[in-house]
C-alpha cells in the first residue's frame, strides 16, 4: 500500500529558535531535523497538525489554529502567539458554546409568487429562504426541493444546533439517525427534529421532493463525521441528545384536538415534549368556524401555508391572502386574525419555545 502523508510548510531565518517554541511552548513532537551540522529543517507534529519548518522556504508565516478542550490550561493561557518565524498561533475552545442571538422581531410575510427565483445550493438542492432577516440570526427557515430524485450524495454528519426541524412537504425522502434503528422513509405530511449533534445521513429522495427546514439559530456548524457507520448497532429510542429526544412524527398516527385560535384544529407532533418545550410544531387545519383576533407571547411564531388559503389582518388592517408556499412570522403581541380559510386549508406553526400564551384580543 502506498503510503502518504501531508505537512505544512513555514518558513524561518532561525531554526534554532523555533524548535523550543513548537516543542516546549506548543506541546509538539520533532518527528526530523537536518542537516546534522547546520540544521535548516525540522519536522514537528502534533494535535493532529504535522508542520515542515524550513529556512528556504519562501511562503508566508501563515496562522496555525489550536483547538483545546481547556484553553486556559494551554500554552499557559494565551490565546494567540507568534512563533519567532513569524506564524501566528490562535488557541480556541474545542468545543465553543453555542450562542443563540437575541431575537429581533419583525412582522414579515413571504410570498411563493413574489419570489425571486429558487437558488440552487449544495448537492444541486433549490432554496428558498422564508425569513430573509433571521430575525437578527435567530433563526433560518428554508424551503427546499430536488428535482431529481435518486440516490443522495450525503455523508454521516451533525449539527451543532439549539433545534432543527425537517418536514417533508411534498415526496418522500429516506434518512438514518444514530440510535434510532434502520433507516426509514419520511413521508409528505411527517416531520423528524434532529437533535443536537445527532448523527445523520440522507440516503435516497424522491423525485420533486420538498421540505421545510428550521435551523436555531440561524448560522450553526455541520460537522462531518468519517468514524461512524449508520446505522448503529445499538437501537436507543428513549436516548437524549442534549436533552432532546429524536422525534420522527407519522401524520396516520396522529390525533386532531382544538387549536390555540379558535376555529381551527391542529394535529401535535409531540416536539414540545421530546425537547422539553425548546420547541413546538404543529399541523393546523380550519374548522369552518367562527374565528377571532389574538396576540401570542412565544418569541418566535413561524408558519408555512402547505395548502388552500386564508387571510391574514395584522393589527394595522392591512390584508395578506396566503396561498400554498406561503410564509410568515408574528411576533410576540402583535394582534392578528387568521381569516377566510378556504376547506382544504392545512398550515404548519413552529413555535420557540414550545409552551406559550395566546390571548384574544
Amino acid at each position: 500500500m502506498n503510503q502518504v502523508q501531508a505537512e505544512i510548510v513555514i518558513p524561518t531565518e532561525e531554526l534554532r529558535d523555533d524548535i523550543p517554541f513548537f516543542q516546549k511552548v506548543l506541546g509538539m513532537r520533532m518527528d526530523s531535523i537536518f542537516p546534522a551540522d547546520d540544521p535548516s529543517v525540522a519536522v514537528f507534529s502534533g494535535h493532529g497538525l504535522r508542520v515542515r519548518v524550513d529556512k528556504d522556504a519562501t511562503t508566508q508565516p501563515g496562522r496555525i489554529r489550536i483547538l483545546a478542550e481547556d484553553p486556559e490550561t494551554f500554552a499557559d493561557g494565551a490565546t494567540s502567539l507568534t512563533a519567532p518565524n513569524g506564524t501566528e498561533i490562535e488557541i480556541v475552545p474545542l468545543n465553543p458554546p453555542l450562542i443563540m442571538p437575541e431575537t429581533q422581531h419583525s412582522f414579515i410575510v413571504r410570498r411563493l409568487a413574489d419570489q425571486a427565483p429558487w437558488v440552487i445550493g449544495r448537492a444541486g438542492m433549490h432554496y428558498r429562504d422564508l425569513i430573509p432577516d433571521r430575525l437578527g440570526g435567530s433563526i433560518i427557515a428554508s424551503h427546499i426541493r430536488i428535482p431529481d430524485g435518486g440516490p443522495v450524495p450525503d455523508s454521516v454528519h451533525y449539527h451543532t444546533v439549539g433545534f432543527q426541524l425537517i418536514f417533508c412537504y411534498r415526496g418522500w425522502v429516506d434518512l438514518v439517525y444514530e440510535d434510532q434503528g434502520e433507516p426509514f422513509r419520511l413521508f409528505a405530511g411527517n416531520c423528524v427534529i434532529q437533535p443536537p449533534e445527532i448523527r445523520h445521513q440522507v440516503l435516497y429522495a424522491s423525485d420533486n421532493i420538498e421540505v421545510i427546514e428550521i435551523g436555531v439559530p440561524a448560522e450553526h456548524v455541520t460537522t462531518l463525521d468519517h468514524s461512524m457507520t449508520l446505522p448503529t448497532p445499538h437501537v436507543r429510542p428513549e436516548r437524549e441528545f442534549q436533552g432532546q429526544r429524536f422525534v420522527h412524527h407519522r401524520a396516520e398516527q396522529a390525533e386532531w384536538q382544538d387549536f390555540r385560535i379558535p376555529g381551527f384544529i391542529s394535529r401535535d407532533t409531540t416536539i414540545a415534549a421530546n425537547t422539553r418545550n425548546v420547541a413546538g410544531v404543529e399541523v393546523v387545519r380550519t374548522k369552518g368556524s367562527p374565528t377571532q383576533a389574538t396576540r401570542h407571547t412565544s418569541d418566535i411564531l413561524f408558519t408555512f401555508v402547505m395548502e388552500g388559503g386564508m387571510t391574514l389582518v395584522g393589527e394595522d388592517g392591512a390584508s395578506h391572502r396566503l396561498s400554498p408556499g406561503d410564509a410568515f412570522v408574528v411576533p410576540p403581541h402583535m394582534v392578528t386574525t387568521y381569516s377566510e380559510a378556504s376547506e382544504d386549508f392545512e398550515m404548519l406553526e413552529v413555535s420557540l419555545p414550545g409552551a406559550f400564551e395566546t390571548h384574544l384580543a
